[in-house]
């Protein structure tokens, strides 16, 4: 399928800073994948670099296995839709989305043409001679959208698109996204720092740190099995521990404990022999709609997060200041990757 992005130990520096280190990445075509980490881990210069707006200071990007590294934007068959909008405010929604037409030379009729189909696929033909800011923030995204639509790339780049929603409106909008994604077979690189979005959203997940890829796969596996400490932090929901003397002998490096894994019962209860089983005191109770999240601390300081579903609340527990007793499956126990063979 048309769409494919390579990355070939690719790099980007700004004077002697290593922006993006020698990253290798295969994105293929049809797919949505989300570039993820915390702000200053190079995703966005990645995506940048995938367009044409930042030269690559080493390494190749084929798109369709032709190298584009050298190519224009223009040129690439990418389209790119800012974090922005970059909506021009003085052309009509129509304009807006027909200017990449005209930029290419199309008639007047043939752009409008287009822009018209455009505006209809994204629910928003009725406000085509509307200006920019007579929208609301989720109109003015799909307009940038069927503008970076209309030349019909093989390849759509988002830059963090639903940053600027409130909370409701960026859960409906990345529905639309991933529909019109799978509507139209396109290749989608999505930019974002939001671990629920890019875990909605994608088929390829990309975790970034430091300019380098830590982990990449699809969202669930990402989720069950974190290589590293960093994505398990990263990524939420998931208990990083250090090995202590109150725990078993196997256990002598650092792992995680997704938070849903664990289990909360008096200090008394034995587990069956499946299951390791450490003491900690409770320090904080929040009900969180779905789940209690109930924060505990083991004797040497660690902190451990548990999220219990109601049916599996013990409430004469419940009380700050309380020692338990935690227990997990050892089959649920996550062991990272050796240091040397993380990235």
């Amino acid at each position: 399928m048309a769409g494919s992005v390579e990355l070939i130990k690719t790099s980007k520096f700004y004077d002697s800073h290593r922006a993006v280190d020698g990253i290798n990445l295969k994105v293929p075509g049809g797919s949505y994948c989300c570039l993820l980490g915390p702000s200053g881990c190079g995703k966005s210069t990645t995506l940048r670099m995938i367009a044409g707006h930042e030269e690559v200071s080493d390494g190749d990007i084929l798109l369709d296995n032709r190298n584009v590294t050298s190519l224009s934007p223009r040129q690439r068959g990418t389209a790119m839709m800012f974090q922005n909008y970059a909506l021009f405010p003085h052309l009509s929604c129509r304009d807006n989305v027909a200017y990449g037409l005209k930029i290419a030379g199309k008639s007047k009729a043939e752009r409008y043409r287009a822009a018209e189909e455009m505006l209809e696929l994204v629910n928003m033909g009725a406000f085509a001679d509307k200006l920019p800011g007579q929208l609301s923030g989720g109109q003015q995204q799909r307009i940038a959208l069927a503008r970076a639509l209309i030349c019909r790339p093989d390849v759509v780049l988002l830059d963090e698109p639903l940053s600027a929603l409130d909370p409701f409106l960026r859960v409906r909008m990345r529905k639309e996204l991933k529909s019109l994604q799978q509507q139209l077979g396109l290749t989608f690189i999505h930019v974002t720092h939001s671990q629920e979005e890019a875990f909605a959203l994608a088929d390829l997940a990309i975790v970034m740190s430091d300019g380098r890829i830590e982990q990449s796969g699809h969202p669930r596996h990402i989720f069950e099995a974190p290589r590293t400490e960093f994505v398990a932090n990263f990524i939420g929901g998931h208990n990083v521990l250090q090995p202590n003397g109150g725990m078993p002998a196997d256990l002598q490096q650092p792992f995680s404990i997704r938070a849903d894994h664990l289990v909360i019962e008096p200090l008394d209860y034995t587990p069956p022999n499946t299951f390791t089983r450490l003491e900690a005191t409770i320090v904080d109770i929040e009900f969180q709609a779905q789940f209690f999240f109930v924060e505990t601390r083991l004797d040497d300081g660690q902190l451990v997060m548990c999220y219990l579903p109601e049916a599996r609340m013990n409430e004469s527990l419940m009380c700050l200041g309380q020692r338990v007793a935690l227990h997990w499956e050892k089959s649920a126990i996550n062991l990272f990757d050796p240091p040397a063979t993380t990235r």
